[in-house]
């Protein structure tokens, strides 16, 4: 706990006026102690006479005597008989209760000490938030947050930085708006030229089973399909909200239509417990339904893709951090994915090595499941499935609503 706290820098440059005025205070006090001397009052001398004005007796005040001392002498007369005279110092006035400080110099030096800790704080905290503030900012925007922006707002070193960090920021988000605004224009001009082709393909004469035209129709049907998540991606990267409403839907059922066509398992565990909405048949949510049936695709197909045996998806609903959560898990039996490239394989355009073209899929199949997961507010994570393969893990909230 301790750790943690010294860890932030207000606290560190607090720490360290405080131990500077903490050191100085004990070394004026040290310095002032040593050197201090206490007060000698002078050499007094007394005169004795008789009532004839004649001095029958003379004395000097002892030494060694302290401020507040009284006085006193040891008077030798003429005929040698030795007189101790003591006389007791008159008192001095007070100074009024009020007036009279109830403590010594050490005393004064711990106030002072105290009073500039305390005044030291809020001096050193205000200069600190405004870096905190641009911690969190660079955070946020490391995050993936292109928009953020920090408070630049000063004349000094701190506002600088911020302001070459907000300059820098727009800058790249401008370099990657224009980077997806030509790569979904570009899509999304390709269309044209391939619905030429497939509609010359189809008006040419000869044989339809020949190699050269199943391939050439293979071709066409992979560049559709990459336009397609090129188009979807660049809108979910853009979060265009109204493009994909929200619904309430059934996620049972798009699982059961999605595990028909490519001829995998479904089971589901619903009974998941109080407070979760949801029956022994269905499974409902909030979200898109096509991103969701797109999801779900992407997962099966790929699982097929892959795997050497059976696939199966799993449906279930647990309570997770007091909130109701759908979960879906796509397991395969293929050579599964290796624990280093388990994060990597959700980046788009990214293949395992050894991958082929031939294997199918450009890339874009598990990158468009995470950010669909995102999109509804989830997760998606890979791991090893017990006896071989590969499982995709995905966490919804069965509620969500969009920023």
């Amino acid at each position: 706990m301790w750790v943690r706290f010294t860890s932030h820098l207000y606290v560190r440059m607090w720490l360290a006026v405080v131990a500077t005025v903490v050191v100085l205070t004990f070394l004026v006090a040290a310095a002032w102690r040593f050197t201090r001397e206490p007060p000698q009052l002078p050499i007094r001398e007394v005169l004795v006479h008789n009532k004839a004005g004649e001095v029958i007796g003379t004395a000097t005040t002892k030494p060694g005597r302290k401020l507040g001392d009284g006085l006193e002498f040891d008077v030798v007369t003429k005929d040698g008989q030795t007189l101790n005279l003591l006389l007791p110092r008159p008192k001095l006035l007070q100074p009024p209760p009020w007036g009279r400080l109830p403590f010594d110099f050490g005393w004064m030096l711990v106030v002072v000490s105290l009073a500039v800790a305390v005044g030291a704080y809020p001096v050193i905290r205000r200069l600190t938030v405004r870096l905190e503030s641009l911690q969190r900012g660079v955070e946020r925007w490391g995050e993936g947050d292109l928009s953020t922006r920090v408070n630049d707002e000063g004349n000094d070193e701190v506002a600088f930085l911020g302001a070459r960090f907000n300059h820098a920021a727009q800058r790249i988000e401008t370099l990657m708006n224009s980077h997806k605004s030509l790569l979904a224009n570009a899509s999304h001009e390709l269309r044209s030229p391939l619905a030429r082709i497939r509609m010359s393909l189809e008006l040419m004469g000869g044989d339809r089973s020949s190699p050269q035209r199943v391939e050439i129709s293979r071709s066409i049907t992979e560049l559709d399909q990459l336009i397609d998540e090129i188009l979807l991606a660049s809108r979910l990267d853009a979060r265009q909200a109204d493009a994909e409403p929200f619904e309430m839907l059934d996620l049972t059922g798009l699982a059961a239509e999605e595990c028909a066509r490519v001829n995998a398992e479904l089971s589901a565990e619903l009974n998941a417990g109080p407070g979760l909405e949801s029956s022994d048949h269905s499974l409902t949510l909030q979200g898109s339904p096509r991103l969701l049936r797109r999801l779900l695709r992407n997962l099966l197909e790929n699982a097929r893709r892959y795997s050497t045996g059976d696939i199966s998806l799993e449906l279930a609903q647990i309570n997770k951090g007091g909130k109701s959560m759908a979960i879906i898990k796509v397991n395969d039996r293929g050579p599964g994915v290796p624990a280093a490239q388990r994060d990597r394989i959700f980046e788009p355009f990214y293949r395992l090595p050894g991958a082929s073209e031939r294997d199918g899929g450009v890339g874009l199949g598990l990158a468009l499941v995470k950010s669909i997961a995102l999109r509804h507010g989830g997760s998606v994570h890979c791991e090893a499935r017990p006896g071989g393969g590969a499982s995709f893990v995905v966490e919804l909230p069965t509620t969500h609503n969009r920023a």
